[in-house]
């Protein structure tokens, strides 16, 4: 597939990038997708949850009641969980939610993202994205050029650009990640991915090594 490449005033360049069809030009898989991030979501998770079981409650373990005359079943200690301020029955405890997930699904994954993104119109291709120093009003104009302000934005470089990073920090719903950082709960996240030349020739050596 073959996008015209922008300036980052929004205007084209007169160039066109090739894109790989093997990686922004398949049928997307849903379930992939969906596992993806599903994983992608469980592996955030704290797991700390915790509700203190019968054997950790601190009361005191006196007998209730007599031992007969009471017309039922003896009682309990304090720590009973049927008793207000007892133990939790089978209460959360800290645990690990993340799971496996195959390498090759998991490229597939990103790969049906993608190409869900170029499918929709929603990629877009710079020469390039540099600032000379760290300016919020900078990337807000590089923005609204794209005709992207207001969006959840995507932006993908080659390498760390701290310029480009907290150009991007204040700005709502925008989000600058690198070529090798990039996964699909990132992609399925935003509404448009902006690549630049350099970060495309990465992604695609990325899933060629």
């Amino acid at each position: 597939m073959e996008l015209s490449i922008l300036n980052m005033a929004g205007k084209e360049t007169g160039k066109k990038i090739a894109l790989n069809d093997a990686i922004f030009g398949i049928e997307p898989n849903d379930h992939a997708i969906y596992l993806d991030v599903k994983q992608f979501l469980a592996a955030n998770r704290q797991g700390t949850a915790k509700a203190k079981q019968r054997s950790e409650n601190a009361h005191s373990t006196r007998k209730l009641g007599r031992q007969k005359g009471g017309g039922g079943a003896r009682p309990g200690d304090l720590k009973s969980p049927v008793r207000v301020g007892g133990g939790t029955i089978f209460g959360p405890v800290p645990r690990d939610y993340d799971f496996k997930l195959n390498k090759k699904v998991k490229q597939l994954a990103r790969k049906s993202a993608l190409s869900l993104r170029a499918k929709q119109n929603e990629l877009i291709v710079l020469d390039s994205l540099q600032f000379e120093a760290p300016k919020t009003k900078a990337m807000v104009e590089v923005m609204k050029a794209l005709q992207v302000a207001g969006k959840k934005v995507l932006f993908v470089t080659a390498e760390n650009d701290l310029n480009v990073i907290k150009s991007a920090a204040n700005i709502q719903r925008t989000n600058v990640v690198t070529a090798n950082e990039l996964n699909t709960y990132t992609i399925m996240n935003s509404n448009v991915v902006v690549l630049t030349e350099a970060s495309a020739a990465a992604i695609e050596a990325t899933f060629k090594a």
